[in-house]
């Protein structure tokens, strides 16, 4: 268990280090010049030279990134905003609780409505729950989170006036209502996921002999379904259900924005708009990281829970692979 551990580690550090490498030389390689977006086009020749020499812009590209990945080792630093000076740890705590409280709601709604409808088609398979069910999967799917969203805005928060459409204020925070819609655009697409792999699972467990050998002894439905067959399937679903999470994150960057929800989806769009480059590295190497540090965890979650996949090196690769196709 420690080897299989310890080869998840060595991938997941190359990994983050590339990233880091990428996300670094991405916003270097922009045309506009950092130190007008810092004082301006029209400032005076001495003041773009000083300022550019204070914030180590004139250092070789080389230089500037080993410095800046030392800092976020040793420091956890990333660093300061072009536009406000203000610290991007600073930025990143005031954002990112909003975007781990939406994610997390999001994923708690896409358990609660993805297993039970997967288990449902499932047991049903075929048959008239199974076609509505998958049917929704496929919408939740394929409609996408700009489009739901000014949809349910339309018809529950303008039309029937049920849910409010922007409900933070810097003084009172957010109201409960107001998570409403966000979560369930959010979750939406990540339900219909779940939902389909539930179903594919299901059925795959259902056709076992020690099913089959269960409803023989005469044990209830409901014995078989979750103390057999849901126990049995579920770890395919664990596996997705956890790498779904950073997906979320990821997709809160479309509800912040449509939902004024001060995270760090919304302020990645705001400092994208006005070209604040260390905001927008910091943001997309969080990001990145929670990715890659979510897969590694679920890899060795996946090798405790079956020990196959320690021995074939495979994981919750494979089991994306399979829920997929």
């Amino acid at each position: 268990m420690l080897r299989f551990v310890a080869a998840r580690i060595g991938l997941a550090v190359p990994t983050l280090l590339a990233i880091s490498f990428l996300v670094f030389f991405a916003a270097y390689l922009s045309p506009a010049d950092p130190v007008d977006i810092i004082v301006g086009e029209r400032a005076a020749p001495e003041v773009k030279a000083r300022t550019r020499q204070q914030w180590g812009l004139d250092r070789p590209p080389l230089v500037r990134y080993g410095d800046y990945l030392w800092n976020i080792v040793t420091r956890f630093d990333f660093g300061r905003s072009y536009l406000t000076q203000e610290s991007i740890i600073d930025i990143i705590q005031r954002g990112f609780p909003n975007t781990a409280l939406l994610a997390t709601l999001a994923l708690l709604l896409s358990l609660l409505v993805g297993i039970p409808s997967g288990m449902l088609a499932a047991v049903w398979v075929n048959r008239a729950p199974d076609r509505i069910a998958m049917s929704l999967a496929l919408t939740g799917v394929a409609v996408p989170s700009f489009v739901l969203g000014p949809v349910l805005v339309l018809v529950f928060a303008l039309r029937l006036d049920w849910l409010p459409v922007v409900g933070f204020s810097p003084q009172g925070g957010m109201t409960a209502e107001f998570f409403v819609l966000p979560t369930i655009v959010l979750a939406a697409r990540s339900a219909a996921l779940i939902a389909r792999l539930t179903r594919s699972a299901m059925l795959d467990v259902l056709r076992q002999d020690y099913v089959r050998t269960a409803r023989a002894k005469g044990l209830g439905n409901g014995v078989v379904l979750f103390k057999h067959a849901l126990k049995n399937a579920f770890p395919p679903i664990l596996t997705v259900t956890a790498t779904t999470f950073g997906y979320l994150l990821a997709g809160s960057f479309v509800v912040e924005t449509l939902f004024a929800i001060p995270g760090i989806g919304y302020q990645s769009i705001d400092a994208i708009r006005k070209r604040d480059y260390p905001v927008i590295q910091a943001m997309a190497l969080l990001l990145a990281s929670i990715f890659v540090l979510v897969n590694l965890v679920v890899d060795i979650l996946y090798g405790v829970l079956d020990p196959r996949a320690r021995l074939t090196g495979g994981g919750s690769g494979s089991i994306r692979q399979k829920g997929a196709a």
